[in-house]
């Protein structure tokens, strides 16, 4: 964090005299006021982006929720219209006693 000036000069920053050390501390001030203006800018976007990122994760695990429900009462129905359409169909040749049984066993 030495100033520009010490850099140029070698006598000077190597001497360590507190006159020069006084001529660095406004510019490392400056400096470190900068870099810490723009960690808080960097902070400051990220927590926006996570913030964003945790609001897109929610609404995600909502629609996961709800296809994840309309994927089961599909199943469920296709597994209702399937017993229907067995019964329909293959009742006729049955007994009447069997029939009785199947319609009981899947209603």
């Amino acid at each position: 964090l030495t100033s520009d000036k010490s850099k140029s000069n070698p006598s000077t920053a190597a001497s360590g005299t507190p006159q020069s050390l006084k001529l660095t501390y406004p510019e490392t001030l400056d400096r470190i006021k900068e870099e810490f203006q723009f960690l808080q800018t960097q902070y400051h976007s990220l927590k926006l982006e996570c913030e964003k990122l945790a609001t897109e994760k929610t609404e995600i695990q909502r629609h996961y929720v709800m296809y994840y429900e309309m994927s089961y009462g599909l199943n469920i129905e296709m597994h209702k219209q399937v017993s229907h359409l067995l019964v329909c169909c293959f009742a006729p040749f049955l007994l009447k006693l069997y029939v009785f049984f199947l319609i009981s066993f899947i209603l």
